[in-house]
């Protein structure tokens, strides 16, 4: 077998085999194709959409290509992955909460991508706390405390990470057969028993309309589950940022407050029970879903899920007090102002992609890679869809490193927000959920 045979296959708008697949996604890793071949793959795929059986085998290829971890814990080994969204902090109280109900959660996440923000920036804006750990350290924490939100080694998934860098820059990020290789194919290798996917819709999702997100949330679910991981997925809404906070240390602030019953995000929480639910029900910890989401209600409530989240951050090189002192310890902007809109209505839609580009021109996310962050900027305070806005009450709130940006941003937020007459209703949270 060798890539002349299978590009001539995906040439000619045929089906390739599992075998086909997999040995394409071997040779990505150990370089026994040429960029050029790559490339024309992914290409190919894009043209051809992969049959299931050559889906799995091409992720379970890439997963193969590095190190797949391995667990001995007294409880399932679980994860959770969203597609990435605005004001989406969910896996911050999510991880700690599973854990107080008896799953282990080896948590490996990413950095902001486009106008989507990192679950590690956000962590990394409490000072100390540090994203890159060795696996036998991953192992050690995951075991005292039952989870460890960490970036991924550059041994997890090397296949894929080659495979991305040439999607990038041939046009080819969308396809759904390599979206789903991608995402699994690191998952995968952190040795995971049971996955829940949350799959965002809506204007600040990479998969805007309820088609494509249902077509994304299936394929990930039956190449999951074709691959031996018990995996189901939610399609929830992002028509709108998630909480009232888009920023990484104003996030993190939110969660806070939500963790410690100071104020409620109640999407937040919501979305949180509804995902803990079906993975405790996934990990064979709860009998259904429901039963599941009751479990990780009272580990919020109780504040078993908030002691989890400190002992987390301490682990991970953080303050042994943060959840006493996380004021002292998340940065502030110097410049802080509110947006009021252009003219008093009710909000009737929200260009959510525009916001979390916003953030990142404000510094809060980056245009190149290697820009350093700045963690203390973004919006708070965010008007939902449904809300009246008014030269009383505003449309956000602006935190911004000078002046000049916060009058860019607040530019931009009053052009992501349409304003209007009439009464209009917040979208659902959940929209779907997809089993096997």
């Amino acid at each position: 077998m060798d890539a002349k045979e299978i590009l001539a296959v995906l040439r000619q708008g045929g089906d390739l085999s599992p075998e086909q697949t997999a040995w394409f996604g071997a040779a990505i890793g150990s370089g026994g194709v040429t960029d050029a071949q790559v490339g024309a793959f992914a290409m190919g795929v894009c043209r051809a959409p992969l049959p299931v059986p050559a889906r799995v085998a091409l992720t379970e290829a890439m997963r193969d290509s590095g190190q797949v971890m391995g667990w001995d814990m007294p409880g399932p080994v679980l994860d959770k992955h969203s597609t990435g969204g605005v004001g989406d902090s969910v896996s911050l109280p999510l991880a700690p909460a599973l854990a107080a109900c008896g799953a282990y959660v080896p948590m490996i996440s990413g950095r902001g991508l486009g106008h989507t923000g990192g679950t590690l920036d956000k962590l990394e804006a409490i000072p100390g706390y540090t994203a890159e750990v060795p696996q036998d350290r991953l192992r050690q924490i995951v075991a005292d405390v039952g989870c460890a939100i960490v970036g991924a080694s550059g041994d997890i998934a090397p296949s894929d990470k080659r495979l991305y860098a040439i999607r990038d820059v041939t046009g080819t990020v969308e396809s759904i057969d390599l979206i789903t290789a991608s995402i699994l194919s690191k998952k995968l290798a952190a040795g995971l028993e049971g996955l829940v996917l949350d799959v965002k819709v809506g204007s600040g999702a990479f998969m805007p309309d309820a088609e494509s997100a249902r077509a994304l949330a299936e394929s990930l679910v039956n190449t999951a589950n074709g691959a031996g991981c018990r995996t189901e997925a939610l399609i929830t809404d992002m028509s709108q940022p998630l909480m009232e906070s888009a920023g990484n240390a104003l996030e993190v602030a939110e969660v806070m407050r939500t963790l410690t019953g100071e104020g409620i995000a109640e999407p937040l929480w919501k979305l949180t029970v509804d995902l803990g639910g079906v993975l405790l029900a996934i990990g064979g910890l709860a009998d259904d879903s429901d039963a599941g989401a009751a479990m990780i209600e009272e580990a919020l409530k109780s504040g078993r899920a908030v002691e989890g989240f400190e002992r987390m951050i301490a682990a991970l090189g953080g303050p042994s007090d943060f959840v006493g002192g996380w004021r002292r310890y998340l940065p502030e902007a110097p410049v802080i102002r509110d947006i009021f809109p252009e003219q008093a209505g009710t909000v009737q839609r929200v260009d959510t992609r525009a916001v979390g580009m916003a953030v990142v021109h404000l510094g809060g996310g980056r245009l190149r890679e290697g820009d350093v962050l700045d963690p203390s900027v973004g919006f708070d305070r965010l008007a939902t869809i449904g809300t009246a806005v008014s030269d009383a009450w505003p449309l956000a709130r602006v935190h911004a490193a000078t002046e000049d940006a916060a009058g860019a941003a607040a530019a931009a937020i009053r052009a992501a927000y349409v304003v209007g007459d009439g009464e209009v209703s917040e979208p659902p949270l959940v929209h779907e959920r997809i089993a096997p």
